[in-house]
This record gives C-alpha cells, structure tokens and sequence, in this order.
C-alpha cells in the first residue's frame, strides 16, 4: 500500500490531490516522506478572509513544506506550490489550504495531534517524544486554544463560580471563573490580578454584542464566590438576578483561620508560663475532623479537651457550628446563626469575635446557601487544585500568556477541529 493511500484514506482535502511520494535520505538527517499535493484540474483556489472561490493569479516557483503527523516514526511532510488568488472585495491573497492555517509550517493535524499530548505529558516531554521543539508544541496548543476560544458556545450558563490562586512569588495572583453547571463544568475566563477590573473583563467578554435583557449575565442564577469585596461589587452590578452564595467551604476555612489563631495566641501565653510544651504538635488536631484523626492523635486530643484553655473552646464553637449546615429551614439555621454568634462574641476570644463581624457582615450571602439548596463551589476548588497541578508539572511559566494558553487548553472544555480520522 503506497503512502498516499493511507492518507487519502485518513484525509479529505476538496479539491486536492496526492501527486506522489517518497522517501528522502539526505547527508546527515533521518529518512523522512515528502508528499507532493497538487490542486485537482480546472478547481479554482480560496479566498482566505471570505472564503470565496477565486481565479488563479499566479504560482509560487518553490513549494512550501507542511510537516504532517509521522508515520512509523518517520517525518512526513507535504509539499504545495501556493497560489495567489484574485479576489474582488480582498485583492492578491495567497489561499486558503484546507490543512493549514495563515503562515504555520505544520498542518492542522499534526497541531491537533501535539496538542492532543499536551495535555498529558509537560511540553518538553512531548518535544522530546515526538521529535519536535518546546516552541512548536506550544504553538500547536496555541493555536488549538484560540481556534477553540473562537468556535466555543457561551449560551446556557446559569451557574457561575468565582475564585483566585496564587500563581506567582510575591503575591501575583489570576482571577478564575468557571462554569459549575450539573451539565457542563469548564473554565471559562483567565484575568490577571484580583481587582474588580479583572472580574469586569470576563463579564465584558460574556455580554459581548448583547444589550439589555438579551445579556447572558442577566441568565446566571447563581454565583458562588468568597467574600472578597471586590469580586461581590463587581457581581452584584453584573448580576442582578443570581444568588452569590458563601458556601460552606469559605466559612469553614475562615473559622479554622480564627481557630488557628487562638491556638498561636494560647501557646505564647503558655511559653511565658513555662508550659509551652502542652499544646505542642496539637495545630491538627483542632483543625481536621475526628473522623480523619489516628488513635494516638484522638487520645491526645481528648486530654486537651478536659484542659480549660481558649483555644478548647474555640475548637468546641467550631464543632458547634458544624450543625448550621444541618438546617433544612433557612429560618431555623438563621436562628442557629444568631444564638451561635452571641454565644462567640461573650466568649472574649479575639479571632472567633473577629470571625462573628466577618459572618454577620456578610449574613445575607450566607442564607442564600439554603435558598439555593446546598449548591457549593467544591468544584470550583477541585479546578484551581487542576491549576495548580498544571503549574507544578510544568515548573512554572515565564509569561502570563503561556500560562493562560495552558489552562484554556488544560480545563477549558474548547471544541476542536473536526477531522476525517482521529490520530490517537
């Protein structure tokens, strides 16, 4: 079976045809294919801004080399004389092919292919697979990505989640959106920073071309945030027919947050006492649930609950809380809320009353935990530990561009180009 066979058989390309092929063995280099294509007869070349057919100005004398994907491990590349093409509205162009795109010496396919093992392996790692470049692996994701940004639906988002990670030393920090449908979960926008102008631009890019009513914004029904300021300005002005939701994930780390702190405030007071030593290596104990505590760590624990120290009834309060989440009736788990913060705040224990203003400044994106039925940004969470196990195996990234390329490619669901046969 000759080569062309076999990629008549995994490619269409209208209007085109495989001359011939044959194995090329210079000085020095590998043996690789070279595959002549040439336009069938009388067939007219493509417009490559309006797609239109268009006569024949003139001939390139040198054919230009498209690496494809390898065969056997074997390179293979296509070789074409690229015509100008007259077109009325867009004058002299070079045309369209249909297995590149714009200037790339490689085809869209082997792009796809690259990309495709991107995301499994680190870009050195498929360079060096695959007998390519760092550069050129990135270029193929990048390209899937912006192909993928272009053809990507942004109808039918009703569930939105709003979070940001740190992603560089020095407090450099990303603003990440995602889309937490039961149906669909992907991430939707990359913003650098963690300011308001940063959530505007994902919801600028949303409502892109829509005014009124017609905006999706408008669509969203529920967004799960944290309680940075900025980020529930910013969602309150953009959507103001969805319910931001504090989930129990948030408030949770914030009264660990005030449970740590009264631990670190109890074992200086103890260390000028001499007795620094009772409340050594017990920071998890009051942090994690007893249900993940070994044997020894519960014994230890229980010893440290008969003490009368603040940070036993911090633990205690924190414990005490857990039951708000157990409320099926918003008013009953109000209630709860009320009694439980007049109870921390006649505690005299500095982070827990510091814990009570932050909860009853925000009481109202708290209760709408119930309103919308247990929804929790969980998998918001799990997407930025995807983030950042992205950012691991790649050692980081020199430029805030590749990183966001990464990521689009990584987590963002993009469609790709549809192709006769799949190379994988």
């Amino acid at each position: 079976m000759q080569v062309k066979t076999i990629l008549n058989s995994v490619t269409a390309y209208k209007s085109f045809v495989f001359k011939k092929d044959e194995m090329v063995q210079s000085v020095g280099q590998n043996p690789h294919i070279e595959v002549t294509i040439v336009p069938r007869k009388n067939s007219h070349g493509v417009c490559p801004k309006c797609e239109r057919k268009c006569p024949t100005y003139d001939t390139d004398a040198v054919p230009r080399r498209f690496e494809f994907i390898a065969i056997y491990n074997i390179a293979v590349f296509f070789l074409y004389r690229m015509r100008r093409v007259t077109c009325p509205v867009h004058n002299v162009l070079k045309e369209k092919v249909p297995w590149s795109d714009g200037k790339s010496p490689m085809t869209i396919e082997r792009m796809q292919f690259l990309a495709h093992w991107a995301r499994r392996l680190s870009y050195t790692e498929v360079a060096s697979v695959f007998g390519t470049t760092w550069g050129k692996v990135y270029r193929s994701v990048e390209w899937m990505v912006e192909w993928g940004l272009k053809h990507r639906s942004l109808e039918g988002i009703t569930s939105i989640g709003v979070d940001e990670i740190c992603y560089k030393v020095g407090r450099k920090f990303l603003t990440l959106v995602y889309q937490i449908d039961v149906h669909c979960c992907r991430l939707l926008h990359i913003s650098i920073g963690r300011t308001e102008k940063s959530l505007v631009r994902f919801f600028v890019m949303l409502n892109k071309g829509l005014v009124g009513k017609a905006k999706r914004s408008f669509k969203i029904k529920f967004v799960c945030s944290d309680m940075w300021k900025p980020y529930l300005n910013v969602i309150a002005s953009f959507c103001p027919n969805a319910l931001n939701i504090l989930d129990r994930f948030h408030i949770k780390k914030h009264l660990n947050a005030a449970v740590d702190q009264t631990r670190r405030d109890e074992v200086k007071k103890l260390k000028a006492k001499g007795k620094g030593d009772i409340l050594k290596k017990s920071r998890f104990l009051f942090l994690h649930n007893q249900c993940n505590l070994l044997g020894t760590q519960l014994t230890k624990l229980k010893e440290l609950l008969k003490m009368n120290l603040q940070v036993v009834r911090a633990y205690l309060m924190k414990e005490e809380f857990e039951r708000f989440w157990e409320y099926k009736s918003a008013a009953w788990a109000e209630w709860f809320l009320d009694q439980w913060c007049v109870r921390a705040m006649r505690s005299k224990i500095e982070p827990m009353k510091k814990f009570v203003k932050t909860i009853r400044n925000h009481k109202g994106l708290i209760m709408n935990w119930f309103k919308s039925k247990g929804m929790s940004s969980g998998i918001v969470e799990g997407f930025n530990n995807k983030v950042k196990l992205s950012m691991r195996k790649s050692y980081g990234f020199r430029t805030e561009k590749t990183l966001q390329v990464s990521l689009y490619h990584a987590l963002g669901k993009l469609p790709e180009p549809k192709f006769t046969h799949r190379f994988w």
